[in-house]
């Protein structure tokens, strides 16, 4: 006997304690409050040298989050600055033509070289007149000859040389020259972008969720280093069976609460997607009929102030 009333006690005071805790917001659609996510990733592989923030921060746009260390990108960045200053010397060059010293210095070898092909010329019809009255051997006049060709090409070559000096580059090496300038500057602003990216820029004013490594850790190229949510877009998710589908129009403005601390603010329905997929027909107390599709809704506070200090992901109820 008392066994039994003990049983009944037990039970009593499970309904009460049930009935006390189950409170029933009779026309009021449950949902959750939502804030945008946003996942901060490098674009190129790098070693953490160091953290500027911690979980839980709240950031603004521009701060810096981290600093990447990119010994590779640095020494592309030196490479690409002495192609350029190369480049740019030959390129001037180009343009102002020789100088004096180099002009005088070019009419030293012309002259020398017409010294010596003229001298050349004279032994040449003295040894051929001698090789046509058999003075000398073929194989003597086939000598003077071939020192001969080989003072014209020298000549020939002196004076092509001087020609351009004095005349000045030719303008399609001109153009040759600011184009190698002009691909070594592209290379210069592409490692400079490049090695900018070692600083880890917040895009956005966001509170800091998650931060997936730790200084001394290597970043891989789109691997998501740190987690956080928007603060200047908050928004109201909910999901409701096709039954409840008329009860709401994209346009209208709704009251959310806050169960517990019973505040409020409007919030208009901007969005309503069917969800297909079936893991995704879930919320916090799914209450449809087997069968019936569901539907998300998305409303967006018409006062973001008015929710600066929600947290993200708690429940929230749909009035009527």
């Amino acid at each position: 006997m008392n066994i039994q009333r003990k049983l009944v006690m037990v039970v009593l005071v499970a309904v009460v304690a049930s009935a006390c805790n189950d409170k029933s917001y009779e026309g009021a659609i449950e949902g959750k409050f939502k804030r945008e996510e946003l996942g901060i990733s490098s674009k190129i592989p790098g070693r953490i040298v160091e953290l500027r923030v911690e979980e839980g921060d709240v950031v603004h746009k521009g701060d810096t989050l981290a600093v990447l260390d990119f010994p590779e990108v640095e020494a592309k960045l030196q490479q690409a600055e002495g192609a350029y200053l190369s480049a740019k010397s030959q390129y001037e060059m180009s343009l102002n033509g020789a100088t004096d010293d180099e002009r005088r210095q070019m009419d030293a070898v012309f002259a020398a070289a017409k010294e010596q092909f003229d001298f050349l010329e004279k032994t040449k019809e003295r040894m051929q007149s001698m090789y046509e009255d058999s003075l000398i051997s073929a194989q003597q006049y086939d000598e003077v000859l071939a020192k001969y060709n080989g003072a014209r090409a020298q000549f020939e070559q002196a004076r092509a040389k001087k020609n351009e000096v004095d005349t000045g580059v030719r303008t399609e090496k001109q153009m040759m020259a600011k184009g190698q300038m002009d691909r070594a500057s592209g290379a210069i602003a592409e490692a400079k972008v490049a090695y900018n990216e070692r600083f880890i820029i917040a895009p956005e004013t966001m509170s800091i969720q998650t931060i997936s490594l730790n200084e001394g850790e290597l970043a891989l190229a789109g691997y998501t280093i740190i987690n956080g949510y928007k603060l200047s877009e908050p928004y109201v998710r909910v999901t409701v069976s096709e039954s409840k589908l008329n009860e709401f129009k994209t346009g209208s403005s709704y009251t959310v609460k806050q169960p517990f601390t019973e505040e409020r603010f409007a919030a208009k329905l901007v969005r309503v997607k069917e969800l297909a997929a079936y893991a995704n027909k879930t919320s916090s107390y799914p209450n449809y009929e087997l069968g019936e599709a569901i539907y998300e809704l998305k409303l967006i506070p018409e006062s973001i102030e008015s929710v600066h200090d929600w947290y993200a992901n708690t429940t929230v109820l749909i009035e009527e």
